[in-house]
């Protein structure tokens, strides 16, 4: 597994593939590490001149209620986590694993796939059309022997969606957008400068201002400023430098629909 650089606006940098040979697949995330919004078109047209699998992920699943979805880009294998489809984040887990691919390839996934008929009565339900484990076939041709079960997960996922429906997950998306954009334009007012110019969904990065960085006057650090607000019960960022050493004072911005304008004011006067 080779990890491809990314570029100067934040994006997967793909002409990195250009002298690769033998390339098995090409997996992007969208929106990526960095929030920012993928060009899902221009990475398979990236694949296919590699003759590769196109397969994305995302953390993010309420950000296709705003963006299109892999599937119009041809990607073979999408998978992600579907845990703000109404799940409690429950210190880390369980969530829920969201794996689909191309009707190409939809023998070959694990599990069980649930699918809708009639019953005799023409009555809606929903049956097992296809079951490829070992329980069922032969062992040797089984594609999933042992697996965990997060079907309740899977249900309160359904029962948000049902509840909210389609118009409501597009609605949660704007708001969680809206209130990004805000924080964004907040912080930059504060001072921070924002370093890539792609769209981005809830994440974005920023960079301290280089005052802020070294402190002086006895004026406190943005260091300084996050821990205070840490002891407040509000997480000012995560400091990108541990994974990208070249990312020296940047900081991974979030905010979602959760958070309240007054929230966000709050934050900017602590941290300017």
């Amino acid at each position: 597994m080779v990890e491809i650089p990314y570029k100067a606006d934040g994006t997967t940098d793909l002409s990195a593939l250009d002298s690769m040979e033998d390339v098995a697949a090409v997996a992007v995330q969208s929106p990526n590490f960095f929030g920012c919004i993928e060009d899902l078109g221009a990475v398979k047209a990236a694949a296919d001149a590699k003759n590769a699998f196109f397969i994305t992920s995302f953390t993010e699943a309420i950000a296709y209620g705003l963006l299109k979805k892999p599937g119009l880009y041809g990607a073979d294998i999408v998978a992600g986590e579907g845990q703000s489809l109404g799940i409690s984040q429950s210190f880390g887990g369980p969530g829920l694993g969201i794996l689909t691919s191309s009707k190409k390839y939809v023998r070959d996934l694990p599990g069980r796939l649930v699918g809708r008929a009639k019953d005799k009565n023409g009555e809606d339900g929903f049956v097992l059309t296809l079951s490829t484990r070992e329980q069922h076939i032969k062992r040797e041709k089984a594609s999933s022997n042992i697996c965990s079960n997060n079907g309740l997960n899977a249900m309160t996922a359904g029962m948000y969606m049902a509840t909210v429906g389609k118009k409501g997950i597009r609605t949660i998306a704007q708001l969680n957008h809206d209130k990004a954009v805000y924080l964004k334009n907040q912080l930059e007012a504060a001072g921070f400068e924002v370093p890539f110019s792609r769209p981005f969904f809830n994440e974005f990065v920023v960079k301290v201002p280089s005052s802020d960085s070294e402190g002086g006057s006895g004026a406190k650090t943005f260091a300084e400023k996050r821990e205070a607000l840490k002891a407040k019960g509000t997480v000012a960022g995560l400091c990108l430098e541990k994974y990208y050493p070249e990312l020296k004072d940047h900081y991974l911005f979030c905010a979602t629909e959760v958070f309240s304008k007054e929230d966000i004011d709050a934050l900017a006067m602590e941290v300017k």
